[in-house]
């Protein structure tokens, strides 16, 4: 048998994958076989001029079954292609929320929903509560009671669940965790999990707060799904993480970790950016030859109040040196906002509310846009405690200027670029500090 040539070995087939953006643009690209879900975003990433935080994310989009999921960073994108409808299609999306759970695993799962295989006597600590997941030899269990569509019917039936390494179990006699009274669901090494879009009038669900396990390898349809429907949003979120970490493990604490190795090993490859990282940043006194931290925080509202007068006093000077008047539509400072990523124009209430859903419901995540009740003010809309709120910004006038401000004018700025970066800076009346832009970025 003749061998195998140089060129012959270093050839490799090519796939043809179609991924589309927020706006509705599409973007064809040709990748290997073995290229997984990170490297694809990594591509997007470079091909659209986007800065790369490690929150973009594929979304296997599924329109007709009204489903939609996150590929995982190491899943490979034409494996995943494969199993899809003609009608399936891939999202380029941020998704802040991916590995939150590694940074506060106590607020994605609830005390009373996490249990313990008996040999643990229930002494496991919350503290080690994200270990005993990655370990495959330990077993931590998620229970609590789930709505479950009835398969061929419209109505949903309340059962006490328990998801485990092994699967998905529902009790047939209340909240009985006896192996007889125990009965499979769904398995978790074929199948994932999914959000449902459609809304809960659709499917006649008993709250908002529907999801679906899919068999993985299937196109599907309808009657392959397990429709499943929790409380809230808390415990939903709670369900669906645990089921990713129950089925890859470690491989989800290595997605988590790589990159941020990657970034202090290649950071002169990167496009430096201010970071906006709560942790990461400090109140600053520079009133001196040297900067000082700041860490009374009686000081360090007295600087940041002085800081926003300073803004000011700033555009007041350029005004007198002849800078165009905010007041005349043309100005800068009337329009500038609108080159921002974080700023989305005239959108409805509800589409700010799905952006904030989609890309992760973590505290700081936020987006401007225009108001639909005053046409000279602006919203702010931003996630807090996995709840979202919206703060009006009015327009105030002082001295022949116009000024923006969301404290009823304690606070003030010549523009919302300021306003932005104030609150980045500062919680200010805001439940925390603006961390993260929602962004849609055209493909």
């Amino acid at each position: 048998m003749p061998s195998c040539s140089p060129d012959c070995c270093l050839f490799q087939a090519v796939e043809i994958v179609k991924v589309w953006s927020e706006d509705g643009a599409g973007k064809v690209v040709e990748i290997p076989a073995d290229m997984t879900a990170r490297d694809v975003c990594q591509l997007l990433v470079y091909k659209s001029h986007c800065v790369d935080d490690n929150a973009w994310t594929l979304v296997e989009h599924h329109p007709t079954l009204g489903l939609e999921r996150c590929l995982e960073d190491h899943e490979l994108v034409v494996q995943v292609q494969a199993s899809m409808s003609s009608d399936s299609k891939f999202l380029f999306r941020k998704n802040y929320a991916k590995y939150e759970f590694f940074r506060n695993p106590l607020n994605f799962f609830p005390e009373q929903m996490v249990a313990w295989c008996q040999e643990s006597d229930g002494t496991i600590p919350q503290s080690q509560l994200l270990q005993n997941f990655l370990n495959s030899s330990s077993c931590p269990e998620i229970q609590g009671y789930l709505h479950v569509k009835e398969p061929g019917r419209k109505s949903w039936k309340k059962m006490y669940m328990f998801l485990r390494r092994s699967g998905l179990y529902f009790s047939t006699k209340g909240t009985s965790k006896e192996p007889r009274h125990l009965q499979l669901l769904s398995d978790l090494d074929d199948s994932n999990i999914f959000t449902i879009i459609t809304g809960r009038k659709l499917h006649n669900a008993p709250t908002d707060y529907q999801f679906s396990i899919k068999p993985s390898k299937g196109r599907g349809d309808c009657k392959e799904l397990k429709m499943l429907c929790a409380e809230d949003e808390q415990s939903r979120t709670c369900w669906m993480t645990a089921f990713r970490l129950l089925k890859y493990g470690l491989v989800l604490y290595k997605s988590y970790t790589v990159p941020q190795q990657r970034k202090t090993n290649l950071s002169h490859f990167s496009t430096p950016v201010r970071s906006v990282s709560e942790n990461s940043l400090v109140a600053m006194d520079f009133s001196g030859r040297t900067g000082r931290v700041i860490d009374n925080p009686v000081e360090a509202q007295s600087a940041a109040l002085e800081e926003g007068q300073t803004w000011r006093k700033r555009s007041q000077r350029m005004n007198v040196l002849g800078s165009p008047s905010p007041l005349h539509p043309s100005s800068l400072s009337t329009v500038i906002h609108r080159t921002q990523v974080w700023f989305h124009g005239r959108i409805m209430r509800e589409e700010a509310h799905k952006m904030i859903i989609q890309q992760g419901q973590v505290d700081g995540l936020f987006l401007l846009r225009d108001s639909q009740s005053n046409p000279k003010a602006f919203v702010l809309t931003m996630c807090h405690h996995q709840k979202i709120k919206h703060f009006q910004i009015l327009p105030c006038e002082e001295d022949g200027q116009v000024f923006f401000s969301l404290d009823d004018g304690a606070t003030k700025f010549t523009d919302l670029i300021h306003l932005v970066e104030f609150y980045q800076l500062n919680r200010g009346v805001l439940p925390c500090k603006l961390k993260h832009p929602c962004t849609a970025v055209a493909l």
